[in-house]
């Protein structure tokens, strides 16, 4: 990692590319601070401090801390990043959509295209419903028309301006400037998740005991660190062998190569889908402001919020946790079989003149595929439910409440891999280049 930048940083055009992704990740995190107008700055805080470990915990880590502070910068990067998703989905059920993805880069220009239009609709949906639902709880200073509006323009161009920083850094920048900007968000609260660990079981504490839990919490971030890193990286390789054919006085084909089929296919996508779906009821119900009585429908929100589970006190909650994963290994099986296709994959295999050595092509390479795929989709999906569950386990039975979480874990490993992976390949294209110009 530190050899690769150590390299990009002697090559101009690299340097100049680092430098204006840095200096526009600054101007990001200093319009977190702008506050935005006609917005009560203590209601949100209060907002937090009475529902700790509620559904917009997550959110406000995505966030970078903006949505609790309801600066400019509110909504941050998550309605490009559900407009994504959702137009992802929307390419299999869509055959216009789907025409767009096969047409080579002018199709894929017209779903970014897309993708930024359903953006700004979302951030204006987003942003309604939070003047709205909030403003009338005591979020606006003064509840009309005019302040609601101020507001809903402000996070929708606030979202709408970090949309188009982030293509800035993908075309200008390192990396994937999306991806990047998220990072950054949720890295800016790793040093406040720090001090209340360091608060809660350091401070205060003899040398031995707080020495024992600083040690026991630095093994587990790095243990989770390096378990999240090897999960990314680990993939089956399908040995793949291509037939010889002779046409005239030349032979073509006769290689051998691999198809890689990545234990944690799907990434982050699973889980983030459901924790989407167990926080959307507890979203609606405190926008509408309720949710908090003893009835039957309370008690299911109690169970659906992540900051009741595995705790001691309330462990009838639990049971939220069970269909948590039961949601995220789903959507992993679910989302790595619309984006891999056996059959498609074998197709195109035969087409080429490529066999699986050992299985005959057609029909018996898709079932093998298929058996293949989905042993490793269960290997990757146990694997999020690990990295997930842990951060869980330790802010339920032990009440460290902090928003740096599993999701959050995946999310960094996932971005900073890749954009390495990117920066070392346009080292080794500017070696060739040299190599060649020499």
């Amino acid at each position: 990692m530190f050899d690769t930048l150590r390299r990009a940083f002697k090559i101009k055009d690299l340097r100049r590319r680092i430098g204006y992704t840095f200096l526009m990740l600054i101007v990001i995190r200093l319009g977190s601070e702008l506050p935005t107008p006609g917005v009560n700055p203590s209601y949100i805080k209060e907002f937090f401090a009475q529902n700790t470990g509620e559904a917009f915990n997550l959110f406000n880590a995505f966030t970078g801390g903006s949505f609790e502070q309801m600066s400019v910068f509110a909504l941050s990067i998550t309605p490009y990043i559900t407009s994504s998703i959702i137009i992802q989905l929307l390419t299999i059920a869509i055959p216009q959509l789907e025409e767009m993805q096969k047409d080579g880069e002018d199709g894929r220009k017209k779903l970014t295209k897309i993708t930024r239009y359903l953006t700004v609709v979302l951030a204006l949906i987003e942003s309604i419903a939070m003047s709205v639902g909030f403003g009338r709880q005591g979020l606006l200073k003064e509840y009309n028309f005019v302040n609601a509006a101020i507001v809903v323009l402000t996070l929708t161009a606030g979202s709408a301006f970090l949309m188009w920083a982030g293509e800035q850094i993908t075309e200008k920048g390192v990396g994937n400037g999306i991806s990047i900007v998220l990072v950054i968000n949720i890295l800016s609260r790793v040093p406040n998740d720090m001090t209340t660990l360091y608060s809660q079981f350091v401070k205060g504490k003899s040398i031995a005991k707080g020495g024992l839990a600083a040690v026991i919490i630095l093994a587990i971030i790095l243990a989770l660190v390096v378990f999240t890193t090897l999960l990314q990286d680990a993939e089956r390789r399908i040995a793949v062998q291509y037939s010889q054919k002779v046409t005239g006085r030349r032979t073509y084909g006769g290689q051998t190569t691999h198809i890689p089929l990545k234990v944690n296919t799907a990434g982050v996508i699973p889980i983030i889908f459901a924790s989407s779906l167990m926080q959307f009821p507890i979203v609606i119900a405190s926008l509408a402001g309720k949710g908090n009585g003893n009835g039957i429908g309370s008690q299911i929100l109690k169970g659906m919020n992540q900051g009741n589970w595995l705790n001691p006190d309330q462990i009838q909650y639990s049971w939220g946790l069970v269909v948590y994963i039961i949601l995220t290994v789903f959507f992993a099986y679910f989302y790595t079989s619309i984006t891999f296709n056996p059959l498609e994959i074998a197709n195109n295999m035969k087409k080429s003149g490529g066999f699986i050595p050992g299985i005959r092509p057609g029909k018996p390479t898709v079932e093998y595929l298929t058996k293949r795929l989905n042993y490793i989709i269960f290997i990757g999906a146990c694997g999020l439910v690990i990295v997930q569950v842990i951060p869980i386990f330790f802010n339920g039975w032990l009440g460290a409440k902090v928003s740096f979480g599993g999701t959050s874990l995946i999310i960094i490993v996932s971005v900073v891999l890749e954009t390495l992976k990117q920066i070392e390949s346009q080292l080794l294209v500017r070696n060739y280049k040299g190599f060649l110009n020499s």
